[in-house]
């Protein structure tokens, strides 16, 4: 079992920047694959980035390249999504999200297990 709890959501405005921190806690914590993942209002879920367990590797939305930064502190537990430049269509609930099953959750949401209750990021023009 793996248990998710975002936080550093906020309304900020156009250019702006914010971290999104993700707290895990569980056995598999840890050696979890980690992905964000956001949903805007009438949009499905739709992926962010991802990092290996390791921390090695990570990955991208094209939408969001070069301006939002995965990382993660193992000893910590969490996972981290900063976030720059930020623009109104990056208005979503931003989920953080674990997978237990390999070495990369990879960018399908059913890739990954468990999920935590979401935190809301609100980008005004």
């Amino acid at each position: 079992q793996v248990q998710l709890v975002e936080s550093g959501g906020g309304l900020v405005q156009t250019g702006d920047s914010l971290r999104l921190s993700c707290a895990a806690s569980g056995r598999t914590a840890s050696t979890s694959a980690m992905g964000w993942f956001r949903q805007a209002p009438g949009k499905e879920r739709e992926f962010v980035a991802g990092i290996s367990r390791s921390g090695s590797s990570s990955d991208y939305a094209d939408s969001v390249k070069g301006r939002f930064t995965i990382s993660r502190d193992n000893a910590k537990k969490t996972v981290y999504l900063q976030m720059n430049s930020l623009k109104p269509e990056d208005t979503a609930v931003y989920y953080c999200a674990a997978s237990t099953r390999g070495y990369y959750g990879g960018t399908f949401p059913r890739a990954y297990d468990y999920w935590g209750q979401g935190t809301q990021v609100t980008v005004s023009s």
